[in-house]
């Protein structure tokens, strides 16, 4: 797992995580944002929401609305979550020293 905080009163943030690699940045394909290092929380509380607060590898990212909304169905979709909230932060900003090394190595840069 990476440097994701996690505050997970329901026990989901393994099934949730599971979502999140499922969701990519076009540009960066085939590293998932999870092992890009794109998530930095994971959030959950009793009355079923979850909250992820993630970043994007620029400000400007013009699929920046398309991944947030993926991030959320997918979140809102796992079992015992009855809301999903994502949370874009630019602090701190996005280097590639988030990335896994598997995602550096999927991505050529190692």
């Amino acid at each position: 797992m990476s440097n994701i905080i996690i505050m997970d009163k329901l026990n989901l943030a393994t099934a949730i995580q599971e979502q999140l690699e499922t969701v990519y940045d076009p540009e960066l394909k085939p590293a998932n944002i999870v092992d890009l290092g794109l998530v930095y929380e994971i959030i959950t509380k009793e009355d079923g929401i979850a909250k992820i607060v993630m970043t994007l590898t620029a400000p400007g990212c013009p699929v920046a609305g398309e991944i947030m909304e993926e991030v959320q169905r997918k979140v809102a979709a796992v079992p015992g979550i009855r809301e999903a909230l994502v949370e874009l932060t630019f602090d701190p900003p996005w280097t590639k020293d988030m990335m896994t090394e598997e995602a550096k190595l999927e991505l050529g840069l190692l």
